[in-house]
């Protein structure tokens, strides 16, 4: 049976709402339950976030290092770059972003699953 809906009985339900039941084939639960749990585990392909988009390839990097709570001298030693130029990448990421400092770029890049725990 593919995928139906049926309004159920007005019994505890918000006044005006009526619930719907959903009836589901084997192969609709399947591939929902599939989806829920690729969601949950993080595996699968994972599109980033339309923001991330107005950041360069270098910027994304920056961040990256930023999330992982490296300091501008380490991401600096580690991009083969100035200091100056590590903070001038960094203040672009924040104004690029919108974010007001360093925690909240470490949190969108969580957020955004940019970066993973681990």
């Amino acid at each position: 049976m593919p995928i139906a809906a049926v309004p159920e009985p007005a019994a505890e339900t918000e006044p005006g709402r009526t619930p719907l039941t959903l009836h589901l084939d084997d192969v609709a639960v399947e591939g929902l339950m599939s989806e829920l749990i690729r969601r949950a585990d993080g595996s699968g392909p994972h599109v980033l976030p339309d923001e991330l988009t107005r950041l360069t390839g270098r910027e994304l990097e920056v961040l990256r290092f930023v999330a992982t709570g490296a300091t501008n001298a380490e991401i600096a030693a580690e991009l083969f770059v100035s200091i100056a130029t590590v903070k001038t990448h960094v203040a672009r990421v924040l104004a690029k972003l919108g974010l007001r400092d360093r925690v909240q770029a470490v949190v969108f890049a969580y957020e955004s699953r940019l970066v993973t725990p681990g």
